[in-house]
């Protein structure tokens, strides 16, 4: 296990961030300001995000420590196999890569979503 933590950020706890939620802010804050923390976002999540909540997506891009992760054939594959894309591509990124050999954790505001699935799941509801 290294010292790293990788947080993905699904469509729900992007639209809470945006909302004021302080467990979203810290997070914000923590992969801004220490070393080792490092939150992304995927390209479905985000488009979703910004669906329901418009503005969402413009706002978390802006933000410092966020990594905006891009839909490449790997993930687009991955799609197809789930029922939205912001979930299929939330789940993708959050599977262990050279970069993230532990994988990534899932932050949400709806864990119930999650139940079943090869994820772990950080609950962002306040």
């Amino acid at each position: 296990m290294s010292d790293t933590v990788h947080i993905v950020l699904d469509d729900t706890a992007m639209m809470a961030a945006g909302q004021g939620n302080v467990l979203a802010s810290r997070l914000i804050h923590r992969a801004h300001a220490e070393p080792g923390w490092f939150l992304y976002a995927p390209a479905c999540a985000l488009v979703e995000a910004d669906r329901a909540r418009p503005g969402t997506a413009e706002h978390l891009v802006s933000l410092p420590g966020i990594t905006v992760l891009d839909l490449d054939l790997a993930a687009a594959l991955a799609l197809a196999r789930q029922e939205t894309w912001a979930v299929a591509h939330s789940q993708y990124a959050a599977q262990p890569t050279p970069d993230r050999p532990d994988g990534a954790v899932v932050a949400t505001t709806a864990p119930g979503r999650w139940q079943g699935e090869p994820v772990r799941v950080l609950d962002l509801t306040p």
